[in-house]
């Protein structure tokens, strides 16, 4: 069995969590300051159907990519921030992506790759290199089942009950 040394184990967390938490923190400054912007991605959420209305879903969205997107570039409160990307992800994927696989056909791809490597830095822990680690949060909320359930738990929860309250899609013609 190859087992890694904690200095592998923790640049690879780093790693991740730089590759994660920049690209969500994109996605959701993206909705907020390119493009349509706000009042556009408002219209998008309006389109399919999220009630009461787009610009509350538009800013909840945008503000927890980047909220979220900080807070693992940092690794700061780590499974609560992978729960925020997992219960955005869970409301993409059946929202927008659920019709096929590949992103190129609007598919369900990128939010489950996304949604997973998140799971999986909530489940391993951010690392010795991380906020978390330095305010002895670790081995309160990092400690590999906790993480994964408060991940897994939490985003799937949250992204389910917003589905339910809120997404009324729009009757096909």
């Amino acid at each position: 069995m190859n087992t890694l040394s904690p200095t592998q184990f923790d640049t690879i967390m780093l790693i991740l969590r730089v590759i994660a938490g920049p690209t969500i923190f994109w996605h959701g400054y993206n909705k907020m300051f390119k493009g349509g912007r706000i009042p556009g991605t408002a219209g998008w959420f309006d389109s399919m159907g999220m009630k009461p209305n787009g610009k509350v879903h538009a800013y909840a969205a945008a503000l927890t990519e980047m909220g979220t997107g900080v807070l693992l570039l940092v690794g700061l409160l780590t499974p609560f921030a992978a729960a925020g990307v997992i219960g955005v992800m869970t409301v993409a994927g059946w929202t927008v992506h659920r019709h096929a696989f590949l992103i190129t056909k609007e598919g369900v791809e990128y939010v489950l790759v996304l949604g997973t490597l998140c799971f999986a830095i909530a489940a391993f822990g951010p690392g010795a290199w991380s906020l978390d680690h330095a305010l002895d949060l670790s081995p309160t909320i990092n400690d590999g089942i906790r993480g994964a359930v408060i991940a897994a738990g939490l985003g799937l929860g949250v992204g389910i009950l917003t589905l339910l309250a809120c997404y009324r899609p729009p009757a096909k013609d």
